[in-house]
C-alpha cells in the first residue's frame, strides 16, 4: 500500500462484502487521542474491473450518500464480475455536520487534490484517494448535488482529455449514466478536483450533479441509482437488465462571465429553474429590497443563449452570490 497516514480496517481484496472504516488520526481539542472514521465498503465478486464509487466529498450533499448506502445493501458479491470500493461519506466529519467544508480544518475536499499525506485532514483524505484508491480503480463515479446553497440540473460530468481513448471512455461512462445533460469539463475545470486527479492518473471518471437543497430528493436518488447501475453494467461488473439512457444534451462552460451574480443584496426573486433553456437578454429575475422598502428592485438578465445548469438556493442573497450558472451547447 502507498505511503499514507490513513489506515483501512477491512480487506479490499478478499471475496465477499465487507464494511468498515478509514481511520484518520487527527489530534485536536475534541479528539486528542482518538480517530476520525470515514465509512468504507468493499464488495468483491468474480474477477473483473474495479469501480471506485464516491459520495460525501461535500458534506451537505446527501443524494450520493443515500444512493451508495442503498447499493451497499443491494449488491450481492456472488452476482458481480469485479470489485466495488464504496465511500458513501468520504468527508464524514462534513457529512455529520451537514456543511460543505470540513469542520476539522475548514477546507473544501474537492479543492484539495492531489493532497498531502503530511498535511491537514482534508489534504490527508485527498492524498489517500489519489495514492491508495485511484491506482486500484478502472473507473470512478463521484456523486454530488447542489447542497444547501444551490440547485443543479441533473448532469453527468466528463473531463475533456487530449488522450482520445480516455476522452471516449469518459464520454461513454457519462452517456451510460443517462442524465439529461453531459457537462464537458475543460479549461474552467478546477485542477484541484477529483475529476482532475483522475485525469492525471488516466482513470476514466464521471461526476454527477443531482439537484440540491441540502436533503436527499427521492427523484434524484432514483435517477442516480439507475445511473450508477448503468455505469456498472457498461463496465461489465453487473448484468442487470436496465432501461436505455436518454440522448443527452452536451454542454460546456464557455466563460465565467456568462454566469449571473447578484448585483446587490436583497430577496432573490427568481424567474427561471435549473435545466431551463434561456436566451440572451431574457429577464432572469429581480433582487428586491427588504430592509429599505423604499429602495428600487433591481432586475437582472441572461447575457448569453444557453442552459441554466444551476442556480442559487438562498432566498436572501448578498452582492456577488451566484444566481445562475450558464452553459452552452457543444456542436455535435
Amino acid at each position: 500500500m502507498a505511503k499514507t497516514r490513513l489506515e483501512v480496517n477491512i480487506s479490499l481484496d478478499q471475496p465477499g462484502k465487507r464494511t468498515g472504516d478509514i481511520l484518520m488520526r487527527w489530534s485536536n481539542n475534541a479528539r486528542p487521542l482518538g480517530v476520525y472514521l470515514m465509512p468504507i465498503a468493499c464488495i468483491v465478486g468474480k474477477p473483473g474491473p474495479t469501480a471506485l464509487l464516491v459520495a460525501g466529498i461535500h458534506g451537505d450533499e446527501y443524494e450520493g450518500p443515500v444512493v451508495l448506502s442503498r447499493l451497499i445493501d443491494e449488491i450481492d458479491p456472488e452476482r458481480i464480475d469485479g470489485r466495488l470500493i464504496i465511500l458513501p461519506a468520504i468527508n464524514n466529519p462534513a457529512v455529520l455536520a451537514s456543511q460543505r467544508t470540513s469542520p476539522l480544518d475548514g477546507c473544501n475536499l474537492n479543492r484539495a487534490f492531489p493532497g498531502d499525506p503530511n498535511g491537514g485532514p482534508t489534504d490527508m483524505l485527498a492524498d489517500f484517494i489519489v495514492s491508495v484508491l485511484l491506482p486500484e480503480a478502472d473507473l470512478v463515479i463521484d456523486l454530488h448535488a447542489g447542497g444547501k446553497a444551490s440547485i443543479f440540473a441533473t448532469a453527468a460530468l466528463a473531463t475533456r482529455s487530449d488522450d482520445h481513448d480516455l476522452m471516449q471512455a469518459n464520454l461513454q461512462l457519462a452517456r451510460a449514466f443517462g442524465a439529461p445533460f453531459i457537462w464537458i469539463l475543460g479549461a474552467f475545470n478546477d485542477t484541484r478536483s477529483l475529476n482532475a486527479a483522475a485525469l492525471q492518473a488516466s482513470v476514466p471518471m464521471i461526476a454527477a450533479e443531482l439537484g440540491g437543497g441540502g436533503g436527499a430528493d427521492p427523484t434524484q436518488v432514483s435517477i442516480a441509482m439507475l445511473g450508477v447501475k448503468r455505469c456498472l453494467s457498461h463496465a461489465g461488473i453487473i448484468s442487470d437488465a436496465l432501461p436505455e439512457p436518454v440522448e443527452p444534451i452536451l454542454v460546456e462552460t464557455r466563460s465565467s462571465a456568462d454566469n449571473v451574480y447578484a448585483p446587490t443584496s436583497g430577496l432573490f426573486d427568481r424567474h427561471f429553474s435549473a435545466g431551463d433553456k434561456v436566451k440572451a437578454g431574457q429577464l432572469a429575475g429581480y433582487i428586491r429590497p427588504i430592509e429599505r422598502l423604499e429602495d428600487v428592485s433591481v432586475s437582472f438578465h441572461f447575457a448569453v443563449d444557453g442552459y441554466v445548469l444551476a442556480h442559487g438556493n438562498r432566498g436572501y442573497v448578498a452582492r456577488g452570490d451566484m444566481l445562475a450558472m450558464l452553459v452552452c451547447d457543444i456542436d455535435k
